[in-house]
């Protein structure tokens, strides 16, 4: 079973998160804001990452920064979930090293779709 950490400061949407992708056959683990999701990943290694973009104490590329500096992470899929629409936030996330990018709201099949693709 595929291990997805899911971080975003909204209880709403992880929660809707956390049950569409437990549907899918995955394990999910929530993060409030990327310095928890940092404390996480220090000790369980997961398959796949979908962050929020804006957030507080570590917004998603501040996240995704430090997450790729850990060896372990280095290629792991990173999906940025946004309402974000401008080029240069996208070019923040991708240099940062975001492997993707869903918009808010996003489509439930979209995302499973999108998450099995990148776990393939």
């Amino acid at each position: 079973m595929t291990k997805i950490l899911v971080v975003d400061d909204s209880p709403s949407l992880r929660q809707m998160l956390q049950i569409i992708l437990q549907n899918s056959g995955h394990d999910v683990v929530c993060a409030e804001d990327g310095k928890q999701a940092i404390e996480i990943v220090s000790e369980v290694q997961f398959d796949l990452i979908l962050s929020d973009f804006n957030m507080p104490q570590l917004t998603g590329p501040e996240f995704i920064s430090r997450l790729r500096q850990l060896p372990q992470y280095r290629f792991t899929p990173v999906i940025l979930l946004t309402t974000e629409t401008d080029e240069d936030k996208k070019q923040l996330g991708r240099d940062a090293g975001a492997s993707g990018w869903l918009k808010k709201p996003f489509d439930p099949e979209q995302l499973v779709v999108t998450v099995n693709s990148l776990l393939n």
